[in-house]
């Protein structure tokens, strides 16, 4: 028999995995999403969240409490009567009234090898870190942070040039597929699960606006990490003279490239090569601000940044 599943989601990265719970037959007896969000130059329209949509165009039943606190959002949750909750990247911490308000609890697609990178941003600090892989897991939920027992795992390379947004789609369409091998698991009653280890915890913490900005005294490894990490969200930025005043670029792509130098300093040879604190990296692809994401060849042809320029 299929299951009836209450699924908490927000963003794109889980999409994928409600439309494959659908397409494996289970009964979706609600979609829990955040609140539509004020939108527009002026906040003035809504704008309903990814997961918000497609179950819409599903046909499926759609819930934004702001939070849990108020009895009366539990005994909502509760009167569903679902065989268990499936979440991922929803958003809002769960209280224990809401994990244990399924037959069967709830169970997260956590995209992170836990109990590495525990917490908000798993994907982004495994880049900006230098890891060679992550991967998806289940887990299932208890009241702590990301610390329940994990179910199944599918583990990911990360290329050393690999971005952000590209490790995001693959571990997005990866996590879908996994969901539905453990929900199928699960209805059949040999779902295993497996205390995380203790040791190796890491947190992902959110990321903050003011570590965005690009410090090329670093390595330039940690230099290319970081700015693949923040690509292309919220992006990594530097500022370049232009006339009296500086400008800030986002970048989108690196290498790493060849020199010597002060740090920040463009280098002769490669467009675009800046010194950093040892080594240097090539920025590939740039935006200025309300512009389009430039090859660096291009960028350059409307912003000239001859060797010896500093980058701040």
């Amino acid at each position: 028999m299929a299951l009836k599943i209450i699924f908490m989601g927000t963003p794109d990265f889980s999409v994928p995995t409600l439309r494959a719970l659908v397409e494996a037959g289970h009964e979706i007896v609600s979609v829990y999403t955040q609140p539509p969000r004020a939108a527009g130059r002026r906040g003035l329209s809504e704008v309903k969240s990814p997961v918000h949509q497609a179950a819409e165009l599903l046909g499926l039943a759609v819930r934004t409490p702001v939070n849990f606190r108020a009895e009366e959002d539990r005994a909502a949750f509760r009167v569903l009567d679902a065989d268990v909750a499936v979440v991922v990247a929803y958003g809002l911490l769960l209280p224990e009234a809401i994990l244990s308000g399924t037959r069967l609890g709830a169970y997260n697609g956590h995209a992170s090898l836990l109990p590495r990178w525990r917490g908000a941003a798993p994907i982004q600090r495994a880049i900006m870190a230098g890891d060679a892989e992550t991967g998806m897991m289940i887990m299932k939920m208890d009241k702590g942070l990301d610390t329940g027992p994990v179910a199944l795992t599918d583990k990911v390379s990360i290329d050393e040039n690999m971005t952000a947004g590209e490790l995001h789609d693959a571990l997005m369409l990866k996590g879908a597929k996994l969901m539905a091998q453990a929900m199928a698991k699960l209805e059949g009653g040999d779902l295993p699960l497996v205390q995380q280890a203790e040791d190796g915890v890491t947190y992902a913490r959110k990321i903050e606006k003011t570590e965005t900005r690009i410090d090329f005294s670093r390595p330039a490894t940690e230099v290319h990490n970081h700015i693949r990490g923040l690509a292309p969200f919220p992006g990594a930025w530097t500022e370049i003279p232009t006339g009296k005043r500086a400008e800030r670029v986002k970048v989108h792509e690196s290498r790493i490239g060849a020199g010597e130098g002060p740090a920040g300093t463009v280098l002769d040879g490669d467009p675009l090569t800046i010194a950093c604190g040892e080594g240097a990296v090539r920025l590939t692809r740039l935006q200025k601000a309300g512009g389009k994401v430039l090859d660096a060849a291009d960028f350059l042809r409307g912003n000239a940044l001859p060797a010896g320029t500093v980058l701040s």
